[in-house]
């Protein structure tokens, strides 16, 4: 006679191809990887453990090659709260997450640079979408971005694996430069100006020659050197290969600030250039990486980049989709005060 009612089914593994920690309010399961000692006994790589009775989940992940224990939902709001607020000035935010990973999370090894390259690659997309959906993305404008800035990217990248392994010097001149155009575009600001145009427009009449493009906003024709962005871009590039970024916060104060284009459509343009320099940047670095030349190169954390990137994504579109909402002067501002504090946070050695 069989006691008990049905058998019960054999419970199943679960294999995860990267280290899972769940802790509980005196237990903890780790679902993969090397034994590991939770509060109150040391479970074996692959050993299936089942809820404790009476315990509590607090939601705490660990990420394997940062080594950052916190609940995932920690650095995805922040990373979505911080897009919100920099995809409308044409900035992913990348730049403004590197201290919180280092500060805030704990995550200070090399490998913080690329991972903050994956967050552009996820994050960016939902801008651009929301940008070209809404007919803001000046696509000749962001095709000379990206024709300077991809040899740009490699040109960095191989110099901060060799040349530049400790790029303090490269640094402060970079800020000096970032903290002129921060200022330049703040007293614009505070002198009254910023422009009267309305993010509700859509660019029209965009065209380009040999050595110019042109584009129609709000009624009002503006222009652009090939060369001039060119070179621009190039050097943007060469700088967020060096110090893995993706560039958008130098080349849109830039574009804004020197070239007198409106905010409105440099955001745009700007978004799509730090995807494309973020996919090359990533590559780059994972072929350096495995080469012989790559032997100060840091292969990224995936899934916390994948993390931030996931709010990012949702930042990004929903900033661009405010962006038709905010005054141009505004928009300024806010870009200014972003290009100041990575100014200084370069001349600091913040960053």
């Amino acid at each position: 006679m069989k006691l008990g009612g049905a058998p019960r089914k054999p419970s199943r593994e679960v294999s995860f191809p990267f280290r899972v920690e769940i802790r509980f309010g005196w237990g903890a399961s780790v679902l993969s990887g090397p034994p590991r000692r939770g509060h109150g006994r040391t479970f074996a790589a692959g050993e299936r453990c089942d809820a404790i009775p009476g315990s509590r989940y607090d939601g705490r992940m660990e990420f394997p090659v940062s080594g950052v224990e916190v609940n995932p939902l920690v650095p995805l709001l922040a990373a979505f709260l911080v897009s919100v607020l920099t995809a409308p000035a044409g900035v992913s935010g990348a730049f403004l997450l590197l201290p919180f990973q280092v500060s805030v999370l704990g995550f200070a090894s090399p490998a913080v640079s690329p991972t903050n390259l994956i967050y552009n690659v996820i994050a960016t997309p939902g801008g651009v979408y929301r940008y070209a959906r809404e007919g803001r993305v000046v696509w000749p404008l962001a095709g000379i971005i990206l024709a300077g800035s991809l040899p740009g990217v490699f040109l960095g990248a191989v110099l901060r694996t060799t040349i530049f392994a400790d790029p303090e010097v490269f640094k402060i001149f970079i800020g000096l430069v970032l903290l002129y155009l921060g200022v330049r575009l703040l007293l614009e600001v505070w002198k009254g100006g910023g422009g009267s145009l309305s993010g509700s427009e859509r660019v029209r009449g965009s065209g380009f020659s040999r050595r110019m493009g042109w584009y129609e906003f709000g009624g009002r024709r503006f222009s652009y050197s090939f060369p001039a962005v060119f070179a621009l871009s190039f050097m943007v590039g060469m700088v967020g290969g060096i110090y893995s970024i993706g560039g958008g916060a130098i080349i849109a104060p830039f574009l804004v600030s020197m070239f007198g284009l409106p905010v409105f459509t440099v955001a745009g343009a700007a978004l799509v250039g730090t995807f494309i320099t973020s996919v090359a940047g990533v590559a780059f670095f994972e072929i350096l990486s495995a080469s012989p030349i790559g032997g100060n190169a840091a292969s990224p954390d995936w899934l916390l980049g994948a993390t931030l990137g996931a709010g990012g994504l949702a930042g990004t579109y929903a900033g661009a989709r405010l962006q038709k909402f905010l005054p141009e002067r505004g928009i300024k501002a806010v870009l200014g005060g972003l290009v100041t504090v990575l100014a200084a946070g370069y001349l600091l050695g913040i960053f």
